[in-house]
């Protein structure tokens, strides 16, 4: 019996979340621009220490409901770009070309199949303020 419980809450769970995503409440919300929210480019949880943010821009914003356009942005308290950029390779992306950190920004192109990612990892005094974008895979 608890077992039948369970299911049935997490069918409620799942047609909430369901019914929130329908009714444009995600477009509203600070964080429209995750596809998963508390995940990394729906790979896997965010690393420890980051905060996932979006542009406030109506532009981005109608960009990104649009699906012309994916972004994720997550704010850290100290440079560790590479906390993201491991979740990125696990989950199956490689490197295609990049810039090293030149003391503003490191970049760099990620490859899976016929997706393409670009990361940029931007110092913001200790901290960084890290951008994924691209655009859906087909």
């Amino acid at each position: 019996m608890r077992g039948v419980v369970w299911v049935v809450a997490a069918l409620v769970l799942l047609a909430g979340a369901g019914a929130w995503w329908q009714s444009g409440a995600r477009w509203r919300g600070d964080l429209y621009c995750f596809e998963q929210p508390g995940r990394v480019w729906g790979l896997a949880a965010v690393p420890a220490g980051g905060t996932p943010t979006c542009p406030e821009s109506r532009t981005v914003r109608a960009e990104i409901r649009s699906g012309n356009t994916r972004l994720e942005q997550f704010a850290f308290p100290q440079w560790q770009p590479d906390a993201v950029l491991d979740v990125l390779r696990a989950g199956g992306f490689t490197r295609f070309t990049e810039r090293p950190d030149d003391g503003i920004q490191r970049e760099i192109v990620l490859l899976r199949g016929q997706e393409r990612l670009t990361f940029i990892a931007e110092h913001q005094g200790a901290g960084m303020l890290v951008h994924l974008s691209g655009v859906p895979a087909p």
